[in-house]
């Protein structure tokens, strides 16, 4: 069985009763993988914003599996500390990434924050020497388009990202940089700038999987559903 992790900040967690790239994905899998698969990961909720903290568990399917290692707030500075236990707990062949906004708005300037990349990385291989890791460069923002200094550290991050995963790859634990979402607009894909409304969803799951698919022949291409 292929294990699938999901590991993402605020647009990876989603609201209480949002759907989720996550979701998205899942679906996808479903009618293109043909092996067994499971998603996994040490969390369980959704972001509440009623509460200001991951308590929800107001799935809008609740047949969707809902573990994850997402937080609302979390970037790679968090993240890398966890991802060894959670690969090791969880037993994760296969990482889907969506990190680097939070960190770059909040804690850690693109080179920095490069510098957590090879952290994460190199603890998910200590947990599983196999892993595959498909990471999502920072997608377009509100914050990108109307601060210039924040764009061009966004830019340079995700030109830092490219290098690290091109790095770091090896054949029998491959990194995957997932091309940015095309035609992905802030107005009409988020529904407040920065978290994704079910259109970005779509978006950003086709991107991980047009990702396995074209770098793994995993899957298949990507159809939007409903």
């Amino acid at each position: 069985m292929l294990r699938f992790m999901p590991v993402g900040d605020s647009q990876t967690i989603g609201s209480a009763g949002e759907h989720t790239w996550r979701y998205r994905m899942w679906q996808h899998l479903r009618t293109t993988y043909s092996g067994p698969f499971a998603v996994v990961g040490p969390r369980e909720t959704l972001y509440d914003k009623a509460t200001d903290a991951p308590t929800s568990y107001e799935y809008a399917d609740p047949d969707f599996p809902r573990a994850h290692l997402a937080g609302w707030g979390e970037g790679w500075l968090h993240m890398a500390p966890l991802i060894g236990g959670a690969v090791r707990a969880h037993r994760a062949d296969v990482l889907l990434v969506a990190l680097g906004l939070i960190d770059l708005g909040f804690y850690t300037n693109a080179g920095q924050t490069a510098a957590n990349v090879r952290t994460f990385v190199a603890e998910a291989r200590a947990a599983n020497p196999r892993v595959g890791i498909v990471a999502l460069p920072v997608i377009p923002n509100v914050r990108a388009q109307t601060e210039p200094d924040f764009a061009a550290e966004v830019a340079a991050f995700n030109e830092l990202l490219a290098k690290a995963l091109a790095d770091l790859d090896e054949p029998r634990s491959p990194l995957l940089l997932a091309s940015p979402p095309p035609g992905y607009e802030t107005h009409l894909d988020t529904y407040d700038g920065t978290h994704p409304n079910a259109s970005g969803e779509h978006k950003i799951a086709e991107a991980f999987a047009e990702a396995m698919y074209q770098g793994w022949e995993l899957g298949g291409q990507y159809e939007r559903s409903a």
